[in-house]
């Protein structure tokens, strides 16, 4: 009896615990979707472009995320409002000619001028507190973040993430750690496997390096909207997050 009565006592107070978890979820969400709140920023490049970006989360570890061509910015948020939460200060970006971003004058339109897009944002979250910088880039943007890894200082850039990027210019100056990833089947508009030519740009590439890929044909940021997103995220993340 002492027992029955002692369990039915401890009721009120175990209805209070599962109203208060239930308060501090509710309040974890909101404040963390505060904190994952964007910031509108432009940015300076070195050869006199503005880039539009919006900035996510706080800490002293950055992270870029550069577009692919049929994508800008706002495509990042998923992924950005992700990593924000996990403690990084998250920065996308649009390139030059895309979303937001005004394209520069027709003589001074070139591909090779994207990396300067990279650089631009990379020492942005320099200048506000970052202590290390790691790039994502998909597509266009993983070639223009392997090519802004070659042109930067040491050190400037600590980890790249080359999500089924296109061939890049000087692959053997990429710097710091380097995550390669790719679906199996992902072809160009010739036919041609991405996953081949990716091949050849990790072969020159210094270590440390990796190389993952995944099922499929999805290509670049489309393989966060298969059933492969969580793993892909989860990748990333923990290559973001090792010592």
């Amino acid at each position: 009896m002492r027992l029955a009565v002692h369990e039915i006592a401890r009721q009120p107070m175990a209805n209070h615990i599962v109203r208060y978890c239930i308060v501090s979820i509710i309040a974890s969400l909101i404040f963390g979707r505060q904190a994952a709140a964007t910031e509108n920023v432009t940015i300076h490049t070195q050869d006199g472009a503005n880039i539009a970006a919006q900035l996510y989360g706080s800490g002293t570890r950055g992270v870029v995320l550069a577009h692919g061509g049929r994508f800008t910015k706002e495509d990042w948020a998923p992924q950005a409002e992700f990593l924000a939460a996990q403690g990084f200060r998250v920065l996308a970006f649009d390139f030059r000619g895309f979303g937001e971003s005004p394209a520069p004058p027709a003589p001074e339109r070139s591909d090779e001028n994207v990396r300067f897009d990279v650089l631009a944002a990379v020492r942005y979250l320099r200048e506000h507190g970052a202590q290390t910088v790691s790039v994502v880039g998909a597509s266009f943007g993983g070639t223009a973040a392997a090519d802004a890894s070659a042109d930067s200082a040491p050190g400037e850039i600590d980890r790249v993430v080359l999500l089924a990027h296109g061939l890049s210019t000087h692959p053997e100056l990429i710097k710091g750690r380097k995550l390669f990833i790719v679906s199996r089947n992902d072809a160009d508009g010739s036919g041609s496997l991405r996953l081949t030519e990716m091949r050849e740009d990790y072969r020159k590439v210094s270590p440390p390096k990796r190389f993952v890929v995944f099922k499929g044909s999805a290509h670049a940021q489309f393989l966060f909207k298969t059933d492969q997103g969580d793993r892909l995220m989860k990748v990333i993340l923990q290559f973001l997050s090792a010592p």
